[in-house]
């Protein structure tokens, strides 16, 4: 499976172009990570994308991601790849167990607060945004209420991370790609 094909995948059933920002968001968080462990950027990445695919069609917790897994498997995606992307729910009772699968719980989260706090800047820009900005609206719980802190939290501890070393390290991924998530400034 190739980054093309698993665009493709995503194109097929999301619509929301913000969802789509924030499976290459995450993408990028996973190539960023992969290329630190010396493990298979293409591989990383495409897990990255399809991660979320299925949240437009099956838009609950009861639903997201396991209804999705038979539409990947039927695409051809690896077994691995499908795996990662149940693990990345606790609700699907998929524990984690590879440092992929741990990453995509790691980094899923996070990249939306990350782009929360980049859009209340003047320069709405990933460029000048650093963990400590993150950290910040951190306290404040009204802030991206919707950003899990505690499953951010947990997702570091479990992937062997300092929570704002990880915070760094994600924003970094994401300049990579800030023009295509509008956080360019």
């Amino acid at each position: 499976m190739n980054r093309d094909e698993a665009l493709n995948i995503v194109r097929e059933y999301v619509k929301n172009e913000n969802l789509i920002k924030h499976m290459l968001a995450v993408e990028a968080a996973m190539r960023f990570y992969a290329t630190k462990f010396g493990e298979d950027q293409e591989l990383w990445g495409v897990t990255g994308i399809l991660h979320d695919f299925d949240w437009e069609i099956h838009p609950t917790l009861d639903e997201h991601p396991t209804a999705g897994a038979p539409i990947l498997r039927e695409k051809g995606v690896p077994e691995e790849i499908v795996r990662a992307v149940l693990s990345h729910a606790d609700h699907s009772g998929i524990p984690r167990h590879t440092r992929m699968e741990k990453a995509l719980y790691a980094c899923d989260e996070i990249t939306g607060l990350i782009t929360a706090v980049a859009l209340v800047r003047p320069s709405r820009s990933l460029h000048d945004l650093e963990a400590n900005s993150v950290k910040k609206k951190w306290k404040d719980r009204a802030f991206a209420a919707g950003a899990n802190r505690e499953e951010i939290a947990k997702a570091a501890e479990e992937f062997d991370i300092d929570l704002w070393e990880h915070v760094g390290n994600v924003i970094l991924a994401m300049r990579t790609i800030a023009s295509e998530l509008g956080l360019a400034g």
